[in-house]
């Protein structure tokens, strides 16, 4: 598989997803607001050539807010638009990488988006969201089809590093074949559980030692 398009256009053609695309569709044309944007639902795999996959990080719906008028989810997990301010998962996640790499700073604000082009997919495991509303469009078919996503990479990839933070993420370890690919796990960079192991998981520096001459530019 060379490409995204071709690895999910099976899954794609399925009802629930025509369903899917169109429930969200309908919301839109309704006046609801919507994150993020049409055109930036699909960014994770827009910004990652799929032959360039290296790793993956599952977050889990999109930013449901703005700041300043303008809507902090841009289609890549925990990543927000250049010039917002990192939420506090994301700051989290700079502090975590400042413990692997003593020094780090962010070059693009909280923008993650020279990740995606390294080949880090950045998943959300739902991929729209209502203005306001955390996980509102949890349950629409969305999680069908970034479990799908997953186990498409588990088969036609090898030794992508899957980074799972949180009981939420670490429950697609299933679909992951550990003899295959790396899985990291810990808890998730929330300040609510961040606390408890995240800062020095060192997942940064070990999913870099996994792809070695592969190394991600964090």
């Amino acid at each position: 598989m060379s490409s995204w398009s071709e690895l999910l256009a099976a899954q794609q053609q399925q009802p629930y997803f025509v369903e899917l695309l169109a429930r969200v569709a309908s919301a839109r044309a309704a006046g609801v607001s919507i994150y993020p944007a049409a055109a930036e639902v699909f960014n994770a795999f827009n910004y990652c050539p799929l032959a360039e996959l290296r790793a993956v990080i599952i977050g889990q719906d999109p930013y449901h807010g703005e700041v300043n008028g303008v809507p902090q989810a841009h289609g890549l997990s925990f990543s927000v638009p250049e010039g917002l301010p990192p939420p506090p998962s994301l700051r989290n996640i700079f502090k975590a990488l400042q413990h692997d790499y003593p020094g780090y700073q962010p070059r693009h604000g909280g923008n993650l988006q020279h990740w995606a082009e390294q080949g880090v997919l950045l998943l959300n495991t739902v991929l729209t969201v209502q203005q306001g509303l955390a996980n509102s469009h949890a349950g629409w078919g969305w999680e069908r089809y970034t479990d799908a996503v997953i186990a498409a990479v588990n088969q036609h990839c090898n030794g992508v590093v899957f980074l799972l933070w949180g009981s939420h993420a670490h429950q697609k370890a299933a679909l992951i074949d550990g003899s295959r690919h790396h899985v990291l796990q810990t808890v998730h960079p929330s300040p609510l559980s961040a606390h408890r192991g995240f800062f020095t998981a060192g997942h940064f520096r070990r999913c870099n030692e996994l792809l070695a001459e592969r190394a991600i530019d964090w």
